[in-house]
């Protein structure tokens, strides 16, 4: 799929070329990688993240993501430079399990400019027609169990783990296409001072003396263990969220692998009620603190600056959090939670996040707000029909 938008620079003017074409090297993969560099090159905010992650995310072979889903990277260029790029994804597995028709866009990032941000679009709505879907979702890099949504409040803030960022005008770009809000997701603050009361004690109490529940972190002894339950704990509790995607054993396994070596044990908490697993709850300290320093997105750097700054990380991201279907209203959920800002207030941590959360997930709303949480950032997931 080849997309070429011919425009005029200025009245009298010769035309100016927007050509989208699709990647195929490993060079243009590159290209398509540190084009991040040009957005965002010296933004404040901004974490630069390292390329050997970035390439295992549009790897093809190597991600098992792609194993169930179809997928083109797009670059865009004017006058011989890139202005944008952009990916066209159809996940079958999205569509199997929410009976939809619908394809994604993704890794979008484009110079303030909505000329080129349409052309980006219609390569990618193209795609998405010859695979004979009827919509297009987004942003997923490349899907929900990834990084999603686009940031539309906190721009003046750094991004937790794990978490997207993008420059304020690009909601005007997609806006500007003709997208609109499907779901919003907001990001809660969390201050350690706030969540400690006597009230949450007792409840907390009385919810594991009903349900007979027990809290253990995860064991990295037993670490494939307990990766194989989580397995199922996962796709059984978000089974019925909107936009939840079961993930396969190969792609759990292979996100396993990737956290493990940044995983604090006593932030991976598991549910048990007489014994049986019902939940769990993933949270990971915040590496962008850390990362942030490194400017160039290589592997050593990186490594060094998490070694000798991780003193400097003072906030742990809740990323995962949930029950079985059976137990939602036992308020297990909330135990768990709970004892997330135990584990993270015993290993020096000062502040949390939980992020994200569906606007429309009422109980998880409730949770943050009753332990004072404060949005801070939001996401949107934006629908079109092609």
């Amino acid at each position: 799929m080849r997309v070429i938008t011919f425009l005029p620079h200025s009245r009298g003017a010769c035309m100016s070329t927007i050509l989208v074409e699709p990647i195929h090297t490993r060079a243009e993969r590159e290209l398509f990688i540190k084009f991040l560099w040009k957005i965002y090159e010296g933004n404040p905010y901004w974490v630069p993240p390292l390329l050997m992650d970035r390439r295992k995310l549009m790897d093809r072979k190597k991600n098992p993501f792609y194993q169930h889903a179809d997928a083109e990277f797009y670059l865009a260029r004017r006058d011989g430079e890139i202005v944008g790029r952009i990916a066209a994804i159809v996940n079958h597995n999205h569509n199997k399990e929410h009976n939809e028709n619908i394809g994604f866009f993704g890794f979008f990032e484009c110079i303030n400019d909505q000329n080129v941000a349409n052309a980006l679009f219609d390569t990618a709505s193209s795609y998405l027609k010859s695979k004979g879907v009827t919509a297009m979702r987004g942003p997923a890099n490349p899907s929900v169990n990834d990084e999603y949504g686009l940031l539309t409040e906190g721009f003046s803030e750094r991004p937790t783990v794990l978490l997207t960022y993008n420059p304020e005008y690009y909601v005007k770009l997609v806006e500007g296409y003709g997208f609109v809000k499907a779901k919003e997701l907001y990001s809660y603050f969390l201050k350690q001072e706030t969540v400690y009361t006597e009230r949450f004690n007792r409840a907390n109490a009385l919810v594991k003396a009903r349900n007979s529940l027990t809290v253990r972190h995860m064991n990295m002894k037993n670490f494939h263990a307990d990766v194989e339950i989580v397995k199922h704990l996962y796709n059984a509790a978000w089974a019925k969220n909107w936009g939840a995607v079961p993930m396969t054993d190969a792609e759990i396994d292979s996100l396993a692998a990737d956290l493990k070596p940044i995983v604090r044990p006593e932030l991976v908490l598991f549910a048990e009620s007489k014994g049986k697993p019902i939940g769990f709850g993933l949270s990971l300290p915040d590496i962008n603190t850390a990362l942030w320093y490194n400017k160039k997105g290589r592997l050593l750097p990186g490594l060094f600056q998490l070694f000798f700054r991780k003193k400097e990380i003072n906030l742990v991201r809740v990323i995962v959090l949930g029950v079985l279907p059976e137990y939602v209203n036992s308020g297990a959920a909330g135990v768990l939670f709970y004892e997330t800002a135990v584990a993270a207030k015993k290993l020096g941590y000062a502040y949390g996040e939980a992020s994200w959360v569906l606007e429309d997930n009422v109980r998880m709303v409730k949770s943050a707000e009753a332990m004072n949480g404060k949005i801070t950032r939001r996401y949107r997931i934006y629908d079109k029909p092609i």
